[in-house]
């Protein structure tokens, strides 16, 4: 007997968008629907959408959204002694309850090894990347002696683009003493997220944070070290693995880019995004849910949802926070 949660009608049932009833229209996002609830609250759905190369999947990923939120709120709860966040409750497995910040338009990007954008920067024979030296002598996927702050600016459209500590500073995105305590944060979520990956098999590779202000104080918002904000590594076999030139074993969404890469698309001019396979949705799936059952040390137990009757079902919710 196959006990399998994922089957047609559950591939078809995707939650692909919100509309709930009686609220302004959301901002959305690659993967959230955020709604204004009051002038303090928001509303957060996850959707099943999953993006890459930022471009939206035609085709959604079954669950991935109850995954992405709860493991979030799993990480939000395991920093909350060091940095506020923006939680304010979980009251279903896609929904978010959360205070309302002015965000900062920085992504907070913190690297333990040279991988994924680094890597390639490093390989163009770049030796700087947002204004940290990298040293010499490096292979991919090693660690750095230090983790190291990379930022980005958030662009209203296309890519985030690099951008230094200094520039941010010279430039008055952010004020100097807000900056300094939002990267003394950063690398303190980022400590305790390694500790968390560690003690479950994992090695944090790199991450993503998003910071906001609530009431002037610096807050951690949107998601902290799920699969759509970091990559890990399997600790297991990773020192061979690098002695041997080998690819690291990982969980993130970089086997969707791979994949991606294999049928032709990279988001660049003139290519079409592919379609993606059942199969291959439900492999997304898999590995998302791996993901959950290895960083918390619990399988992940999905719960039906009936899209017809989901933007009520958020609506009543909703209606207990206005």
């Amino acid at each position: 007997m196959d006990n399998s949660p994922i089957n047609n009608r559950v591939l078809n049932n995707c939650i692909t968008r919100t509309d709930v009833p009686g609220t302004e229209p959301p901002y959305r996002g690659k993967v959230r629907d955020v709604y204004s609830l009051n002038e303090h609250t928001l509303g957060i759905v996850a959707s099943d959408r999953i993006s890459a190369f930022d471009h939206i999947m035609k085709q959604a990923i079954p669950y991935k959204g109850q995954i992405l939120n709860q493991l979030a709120a799993f990480a939000f709860e395991k920093v909350d002694d060091l940095v506020d966040t923006h939680i304010i409750d979980v009251p279903h497995p896609n929904v978010t309850i959360a205070k309302k910040c002015d965000p900062v338009p920085i992504e907070v990007v913190i690297r333990a090894c040279l991988t994924g954008h680094a890597a390639r920067v490093y390989k163009s024979g770049e030796r700087t990347l947002c204004g940290v030296a990298l040293p010499n002598g490096m292979v991919e996927n090693q660690k750095f002696d230090e983790p190291i702050l990379t930022p980005a600016t958030k662009a209203e459209e296309g890519h985030d683009e690099d951008i230094s500590e200094k520039e941010i500073l010279e430039r008055g995105i952010v004020d100097s003493e807000v900056w300094e305590e939002i990267r003394s944060k950063a690398f303190q979520v980022f400590q305790r997220g390694q500790e968390v990956a560690q003690k479950q098999g994992l090695i944090l590779v790199d991450t993503k944070y998003e910071f906001g202000l609530h009431q002037g104080e610096v807050t951690l918002i949107d998601e902290a070290h799920t699969a759509d904000s970091s990559r890990y590594f399997y600790a297991d076999g990773y020192e061979k693995r690098l002695k041997e030139g080998k690819p690291q074993k990982q969980l993130s969404k970089e086997f969707l880019r791979e994949w991606l890469m294999e049928h032709g698309f990279q988001g660049k001019k003139g290519q079409t995004l592919p379609d993606l396979p059942d199969a291959f949705r439900t492999k997304v799936y898999n590995r998302y849910a791996e993901l959950f059952a290895q960083l918390t040390g619990q399988s992940f137990e999905p719960t039906p949802v009936d899209t017809d009757s989901f933007d009520q079902q958020i609506k009543e919710i909703f209606n207990q926070y206005q």
